[in-house]
């Protein structure tokens, strides 16, 4: 667009920080008084912040009050969606779904707001990154501790605490907007139910069981919050689907970090068609004009780096704590998952032994789970609650004693390379000393771990369709052929 680019960075572990991204590079930090002091040095005609992630986007009230440009998405836009306060008022406006929610500013306040609406609740500061300081609460102990924290990571804003929606399948929407019209460009199931950060869910583009009902009216709620907001750029937003009904559960007006996977999985480069929206060209000039939908699955898996910290639970939670992604693609979902997994570094096995432990309201999905595995050839073990039911539902099962039943026990099982993957959910709040140290082994061995039923489901049913699937291997840019924006819709050889 003949723009000369400017970046500010100081992460010298990103690729964006390569001297031959932009124009020019500042290594300084990302903050208000750093950042003015380019400003004045280099008096741009505006700066972006959308690209950057929570960062550079709290700066950007700051900086638009001290006269900077912000371009695309106005600043009192940007507040209006991250501040958890003028959020809820937003999605009330709009007569959208939300989970019983209220905002709190104390720990005695979110006592009583917690007491009202029942636990478990999910605590949510403002402006956060990687999910900081968000936590699944499930009593009055640990939500003084949680708030405490909460209010420290963002003083200055309301802390959100809502209903915590058991058993709701997670969706995450990217959508690019020139402040008229707006394209969703990415609609994603996560495998893992919400309560799982989406910087750490594995997830599917596109979704690969939620009904056309649902897909349609979360694509029409995206594009009447950007009209709303006056969107100009990217957007995220997150969705928990309950009982055939959407939830939304936070805003955010920038790029997520699913963009490079929506872009890649799509075709559709969207780190650049927003930049040029936010310079202010329209979507329709850039032949950006319908929503992409790749003609296969691709799925997301995240990179944990767990098995450096010795002893650490690596089950899930609301807090991000993956360090890179990995996606596979299929024309099968099941398949799609698969490839994820291998090239995350722990493949599914395809025989041999499979542990399953999970808690009394997981064991109804676990049968289903265990009956596919079993069907497939796999051996079951399990410990003797999980065992019995198993039995009871004639699928047989090997029991294996508890780490202080005797031995063998399921570490011997790891330590030996005789298990192929560890089906093991959390009990509670506070998992047990047991759960965590077999988490933690299983991941120090470089065994497969799945700590949520959702994802169990998806290896289940991957690894029982191993035999009636080649493997396909394809060349993304000629599955994605055509000028920029345009998605070609060559179908992928079988």
């Amino acid at each position: 667009m003949g723009y000369e680019t400017i970046m500010v960075n100081s992460n010298p572990e990103t690729v964006s920080t390569d001297y031959d991204v932009s124009d020019r590079l500042y290594f300084e930090p990302l903050t208000y008084e750093d950042v003015l002091n380019i400003v004045e040095n280099e008096q741009p005609e505006g700066i972006i912040v959308q690209l950057g992630g929570q960062t550079p986007l709290r700066l950007a009230v700051p900086l638009s009050q001290a006269g900077v440009n912000v371009l695309g998405t106005p600043p009192a836009a940007i507040d209006r969606a991250e501040d958890r306060k003028l959020f809820r008022e937003l999605i009330q406006k709009l007569d959208l779904k939300q989970p019983p929610s209220e905002t709190a500013t104390s720990y005695s306040q979110a006592l009583k707001i917690a007491g009202r609406l029942g636990y478990p609740v999910l605590v949510r500061p403002s402006y956060v990154l990687g999910g900081r300081a968000m936590v699944t609460v499930w009593n009055e102990d640990q939500l003084e501790h949680v708030m405490t924290e909460a209010i420290d990571v963002a003083p200055d804003h309301p802390v959100l605490i809502d209903k915590f929606l058991d058993d709701a399948v997670e969706v995450d929407v990217d959508a690019v907007s020139d402040s008229e019209n707006t394209i969703v460009a990415g609609l994603m199931e996560h495998i893992e139910q919400a309560g799982v950060h989406s910087g750490d869910s594995a997830m599917v583009l596109p979704p690969y069981s939620l009904p056309d009902k649902v897909i349609n009216t979360i694509k029409d709620q995206t594009r009447r919050m950007a009209s709303e907001l006056g969107v100009q750029g990217l957007m995220n937003v997150q969705y928990a689907v309950q009982d055939g009904e959407a939830y939304v559960l936070e805003i955010n007006p920038r790029a997520s970090r699913t963009v490079p996977f929506v872009s890649k999985a799509t075709g559709l480069p969207l780190a650049k068609v927003a930049s040029k929206a936010m310079a202010g060209k329209t979507l329709p000039e850039m032949n950006v004009t319908e929503d992409p939908v790749p003609p296969y699955y691709a799925a997301k898996e995240s990179i944990m780096a767990f098995s450096r910290f010795p002893g650490v639970d690596p089950a899930l939670g609301p807090e991000m704590k993956s360090t890179g992604e990995v996606m596979g693609l299929h024309s099968d979902f099941s398949m799609a998952f698969a490839k994820s997994q291998t090239a995350a570094g722990l493949p599914l096995p395809r025989e041999g032994n499979v542990f399953i432990s999970v808690r009394d309201s997981d064991k109804d999905t676990a049968l289903q789970i265990a009956g596919k595995l079993a069907d497939a050839g796999f051996n079951l073990l399990a410990t003797e609650g999980t065992a019995r039911k198993l039995q009871q539902n004639d699928i047989d099962a090997e029991v294996v004693p508890k780490l202080a039943e005797g031995r063998p026990n399921i570490l011997d099982y790891i330590k030996n390379q005789d298990v192929g993957l560890l089906i093991n959910t959390p009990s509670g709040a506070r998992p047990r000393e047991d759960e965590v140290t077999i988490r933690s082994e299983a991941v120090m061995h470089s065994v497969p771990l799945i700590t949520t039923m959702a994802a169990a489901t998806a290896a289940a049913d991957a690894m029982a369709a191993f035999d009636q699937h080649e493997r396909e291997v394809h060349n993304l840019q000629e599955i994605h052929g055509g000028e920029e924006g345009q998605i070609s819709t060559l179908q992928l050889k079988k």
